[in-house]
Protein backbone atom coordinates (compact mmCIF):
# COMPACT_ATOMS: atom_id res chain seq x y z
CA UNK A 1 0.00 0.00 0.00
CA UNK A 2 1.35 3.76 -0.53
CA UNK A 3 2.79 5.63 2.42
CA UNK A 4 0.26 8.23 3.27
CA UNK A 5 1.82 11.35 4.18
CA UNK A 6 -0.34 14.17 6.19
CA UNK A 7 1.78 17.13 6.37
CA UNK A 8 4.12 19.39 3.59
CA UNK A 9 7.40 19.06 5.70
CA UNK A 10 7.04 15.62 5.88
CA UNK A 11 7.00 15.12 2.23
CA UNK A 12 9.67 17.96 1.60
CA UNK A 13 11.65 15.07 3.49
CA UNK A 14 11.12 12.51 1.37
CA UNK A 15 11.58 14.73 -1.97
CA UNK A 16 14.77 16.03 -1.07
CA UNK A 17 16.05 12.19 -1.08
CA UNK A 18 14.40 11.24 -4.23
CA UNK A 19 16.35 14.27 -5.27
CA UNK A 20 19.44 13.70 -4.15
CA UNK A 21 19.16 10.43 -6.00
CA UNK A 22 18.05 11.75 -9.24
CA UNK A 23 14.63 10.26 -9.11
CA UNK A 24 12.12 12.03 -10.76
CA UNK A 25 8.54 12.14 -9.24
CA UNK A 26 5.33 11.58 -11.18
CA UNK A 27 2.46 13.55 -9.72
CA UNK A 28 -1.67 12.88 -9.93
CA UNK A 29 -3.40 15.65 -7.80
CA UNK A 30 -7.27 14.17 -7.20
CA UNK A 31 -10.26 15.10 -4.38
CA UNK A 32 -10.39 11.49 -4.11
CA UNK A 33 -13.36 9.49 -4.83
CA UNK A 34 -11.24 8.01 -7.34
CA UNK A 35 -12.44 5.69 -10.76
CA UNK A 36 -11.07 4.05 -13.26
CA UNK A 37 -10.05 7.73 -15.15
CA UNK A 38 -8.05 8.44 -12.03
CA UNK A 39 -6.16 4.89 -12.52
CA UNK A 40 -5.02 5.93 -15.96
CA UNK A 41 -3.18 9.21 -14.91
CA UNK A 42 -1.92 6.84 -12.26
CA UNK A 43 -0.93 4.16 -14.36
CA UNK A 44 0.78 7.05 -16.83
CA UNK A 45 2.80 8.37 -14.27
CA UNK A 46 4.34 5.19 -13.08
CA UNK A 47 5.27 4.39 -16.92
CA UNK A 48 7.20 7.72 -17.12
CA UNK A 49 8.71 7.98 -12.92
CA UNK A 50 9.89 5.95 -10.49
CA UNK A 51 8.17 7.60 -7.77
CA UNK A 52 4.80 8.41 -7.87
CA UNK A 53 2.57 11.16 -6.04
CA UNK A 54 -0.77 11.59 -5.69
CA UNK A 55 -2.79 14.01 -3.31
CA UNK A 56 -6.53 13.52 -2.21
CA UNK A 57 -7.92 16.63 -0.90
CA UNK A 58 -11.28 17.83 -1.58
CA UNK A 59 -10.37 21.81 -1.63
CA UNK A 60 -12.84 23.81 -0.10
CA UNK A 61 -12.13 26.71 -2.22
CA UNK A 62 -13.26 25.49 -5.63
CA UNK A 63 -16.99 24.91 -4.52
CA UNK A 64 -19.43 27.25 -5.40
CA UNK A 65 -22.51 25.06 -3.96
CA UNK A 66 -22.42 24.04 -0.17
CA UNK A 67 -24.13 21.07 -0.62
CA UNK A 68 -21.79 19.78 -3.14
CA UNK A 69 -18.54 20.08 -0.89
CA UNK A 70 -20.34 18.56 2.16
CA UNK A 71 -21.61 15.79 -0.19
CA UNK A 72 -18.59 15.00 -1.87
CA UNK A 73 -17.58 11.58 -1.81
CA UNK A 74 -14.70 10.83 0.91
CA UNK A 75 -13.27 7.40 0.66
CA UNK A 76 -9.53 7.29 1.41
CA UNK A 77 -9.22 3.88 2.23
CA UNK A 78 -11.05 2.55 -0.75
CA UNK A 79 -8.92 4.91 -2.64
CA UNK A 80 -5.51 3.67 -1.71
CA UNK A 81 -6.96 0.29 -2.70
CA UNK A 82 -6.61 1.76 -6.04
CA UNK A 83 -3.59 3.57 -5.65
CA UNK A 84 -1.71 0.73 -4.53
CA UNK A 85 -3.14 -1.28 -8.03
CA UNK A 86 -1.41 1.60 -9.93
CA UNK A 87 1.91 2.11 -8.61
CA UNK A 88 1.35 5.09 -5.92
CA UNK A 89 4.03 5.56 -4.07
CA UNK A 90 2.86 8.34 -1.72
CA UNK A 91 -0.72 9.50 -1.04
CA UNK A 92 -0.69 13.42 0.13
CA UNK A 93 -3.65 13.79 2.53
CA UNK A 94 -3.70 17.00 4.18
CA UNK A 95 -6.02 18.72 6.30
CA UNK A 96 -7.66 22.14 5.19
CA UNK A 97 -5.78 23.80 7.46
CA UNK A 98 -2.41 22.43 6.47
CA UNK A 99 -3.04 23.71 2.70
CA UNK A 100 -4.59 27.23 4.03
CA UNK A 101 -2.63 27.87 7.02
CA UNK A 102 -3.53 31.86 5.73
CA UNK A 103 -6.93 30.93 4.76
CA UNK A 104 -8.13 32.50 1.83
CA UNK A 105 -5.79 35.55 1.94
CA UNK A 106 -4.10 34.99 -0.82
CA UNK A 107 -5.60 33.43 -4.06
CA UNK A 108 -4.44 32.85 -7.34
CA UNK A 109 -6.71 34.17 -10.09
CA UNK A 110 -6.73 34.33 -14.18
CA UNK A 111 -8.86 36.88 -15.85
CA UNK A 112 -10.40 35.85 -19.32
CA UNK A 113 -10.83 32.41 -19.59
CA UNK A 114 -11.66 31.27 -16.04
CA UNK A 115 -14.79 33.99 -16.56
CA UNK A 116 -16.16 32.07 -18.94
CA UNK A 117 -17.81 28.67 -19.73
CA UNK A 118 -17.84 27.11 -16.13
CA UNK A 119 -16.45 30.39 -14.39
CA UNK A 120 -19.46 31.67 -16.21
CA UNK A 121 -21.48 29.51 -14.11
CA UNK A 122 -19.24 28.85 -11.26
CA UNK A 123 -18.44 32.40 -9.63
CA UNK A 124 -14.54 32.04 -8.21
CA UNK A 125 -14.45 28.47 -8.98
CA UNK A 126 -11.37 28.35 -10.65
CA UNK A 127 -9.90 30.98 -8.69
CA UNK A 128 -10.34 28.29 -6.11
CA UNK A 129 -8.89 25.35 -8.59
CA UNK A 130 -5.81 27.54 -9.50
CA UNK A 131 -4.86 28.34 -6.01
CA UNK A 132 -4.87 24.27 -4.70
CA UNK A 133 -2.90 23.52 -8.01
CA UNK A 134 -0.32 26.11 -7.74
CA UNK A 135 0.28 25.21 -3.47
CA UNK A 136 -0.10 21.25 -4.65
CA UNK A 137 2.74 21.96 -7.66
CA UNK A 138 4.88 23.79 -5.16
CA UNK A 139 4.47 20.91 -2.38
CA UNK A 140 4.75 18.19 -4.88
CA UNK A 141 8.10 19.65 -6.92
CA UNK A 142 7.71 16.93 -9.54
CA UNK A 143 8.85 16.74 -12.74
CA UNK A 144 5.50 15.67 -14.35
CA UNK A 145 1.77 16.29 -13.13
CA UNK A 146 -1.35 14.62 -14.78
CA UNK A 147 -4.25 15.68 -15.92
CA UNK A 148 -7.17 14.36 -17.58
CA UNK A 149 -8.79 16.09 -20.55
CA UNK A 150 -12.38 15.76 -19.49
CA UNK A 151 -11.67 18.90 -17.45
CA UNK A 152 -10.79 20.62 -20.55
CA UNK A 153 -11.31 24.38 -19.49
CA UNK A 154 -9.38 23.46 -16.47
CA UNK A 155 -6.29 21.26 -17.94
CA UNK A 156 -5.90 24.84 -19.92
CA UNK A 157 -5.65 26.99 -17.36
CA UNK A 158 -3.32 25.12 -15.25
CA UNK A 159 -1.22 24.85 -18.14
CA UNK A 160 -1.09 28.64 -18.91
CA UNK A 161 -1.02 29.49 -14.98
CA UNK A 162 2.50 27.11 -15.41
CA UNK A 163 3.62 29.12 -18.22
CA UNK A 164 2.97 32.75 -16.43
CA UNK A 165 4.41 31.73 -13.27
CA UNK A 166 7.27 29.82 -15.19
CA UNK A 167 6.83 26.32 -12.82
CA UNK A 168 9.03 23.76 -13.77
CA UNK A 169 6.51 20.85 -13.97
CA UNK A 170 5.42 20.04 -17.28
CA UNK A 171 1.90 19.38 -17.25
CA UNK A 172 1.14 15.94 -19.39
CA UNK A 173 -2.96 16.00 -20.48
CA UNK A 174 -4.57 12.18 -20.28
CA UNK A 175 -7.05 11.11 -22.40
CA UNK A 176 -10.86 11.04 -21.09
CA UNK A 177 -11.56 7.72 -19.91
CA UNK A 178 -15.54 6.79 -20.73
CA UNK A 179 -17.79 4.02 -20.15
CA UNK A 180 -18.84 1.79 -22.21
CA UNK A 181 -22.10 3.97 -22.94
CA UNK A 182 -19.51 7.39 -24.15
CA UNK A 183 -20.49 8.85 -20.56
CA UNK A 184 -17.32 10.38 -19.16
CA UNK A 185 -16.54 8.88 -15.87
CA UNK A 186 -16.57 11.26 -12.92
CA UNK A 187 -16.85 11.01 -9.01
CA UNK A 188 -20.32 12.43 -9.59
CA UNK A 189 -21.75 9.75 -12.07
CA UNK A 190 -22.47 8.02 -8.63
CA UNK A 191 -25.41 10.78 -7.71
CA UNK A 192 -26.94 10.22 -10.57
CA UNK A 193 -30.65 8.58 -10.14
CA UNK A 194 -31.03 4.80 -12.33
CA UNK A 195 -33.05 7.08 -14.37
CA UNK A 196 -30.62 10.07 -14.53
CA UNK A 197 -28.17 7.62 -15.30
CA UNK A 198 -29.97 5.84 -18.16
CA UNK A 199 -30.18 9.52 -19.82
CA UNK A 200 -26.61 10.27 -19.14
CA UNK A 201 -24.92 9.39 -22.00
CA UNK A 202 -26.82 10.86 -24.10
CA UNK A 203 -25.09 14.29 -23.21
CA UNK A 204 -22.07 12.69 -24.96
CA UNK A 205 -23.88 11.32 -28.09
CA UNK A 206 -25.57 14.98 -28.85
CA UNK A 207 -22.23 17.02 -28.61
CA UNK A 208 -20.63 14.35 -30.74
CA UNK A 209 -23.54 14.68 -33.20
CA UNK A 210 -25.16 18.19 -33.29
CA UNK A 211 -23.88 20.12 -36.30
CA UNK A 212 -23.58 23.10 -34.29
CA UNK A 213 -23.81 24.27 -30.67
CA UNK A 214 -27.10 25.54 -30.88
CA UNK A 215 -28.51 22.95 -32.25
CA UNK A 216 -26.66 20.45 -29.44
CA UNK A 217 -28.27 23.03 -26.46
CA UNK A 218 -31.66 22.59 -28.16
CA UNK A 219 -31.29 18.31 -28.48
CA UNK A 220 -30.19 18.32 -24.71
CA UNK A 221 -33.15 20.63 -23.69
CA UNK A 222 -35.98 18.54 -25.33
CA UNK A 223 -34.21 15.39 -24.39
CA UNK A 224 -34.56 17.05 -20.63
CA UNK A 225 -31.26 18.11 -20.05
CA UNK A 226 -30.59 21.77 -17.85
CA UNK A 227 -27.89 23.23 -19.98
CA UNK A 228 -25.39 25.62 -18.52
CA UNK A 229 -23.53 25.70 -21.75
CA UNK A 230 -22.41 24.28 -25.29
CA UNK A 231 -20.08 26.38 -26.81
CA UNK A 232 -17.57 25.50 -30.03
CA UNK A 233 -14.33 27.38 -29.19
CA UNK A 234 -10.63 26.53 -31.20
CA UNK A 235 -11.78 23.23 -32.70
CA UNK A 236 -13.56 21.91 -29.18
CA UNK A 237 -17.21 21.61 -28.49
CA UNK A 238 -17.66 22.71 -24.61
CA UNK A 239 -20.77 21.36 -22.59
CA UNK A 240 -22.32 21.46 -19.33
CA UNK A 241 -25.56 20.16 -18.15
CA UNK A 242 -27.32 19.38 -15.29
CA UNK A 243 -29.74 16.63 -14.41
CA UNK A 244 -31.19 16.86 -10.69
CA UNK A 245 -28.47 17.97 -8.45
CA UNK A 246 -25.57 16.59 -10.80
CA UNK A 247 -23.58 18.74 -12.78
CA UNK A 248 -21.74 16.48 -15.64
CA UNK A 249 -19.20 18.40 -17.81
CA UNK A 250 -17.42 17.07 -21.42
CA UNK A 251 -15.77 18.08 -24.28
CA UNK A 252 -15.57 16.28 -27.79
CA UNK A 253 -13.61 17.60 -31.24
CA UNK A 254 -16.20 20.01 -32.88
Amino acid sequence: MPKIIHTVAEWRALRAGFRASRQAVGFVPTMGALHPGHGSLLVRAKQDCPVVLASVFVNPTQFDDKWDYENYPRMLDTDCDLMDRSGVDYVLAPSAAEMYPNGTRYLVGETQFSRELCGAHRPGHFDGVLTVVMKLLQIADAERAYFGEKDQQQLQLIKGMCTAFFLPTEIVPCPTIREADGLAMSSRNARLSPAERALAPTFNRVLRSAPDATQARAQLEAAGFVVDYVEDREGIRYGAVRLGKTRLIDNVAS
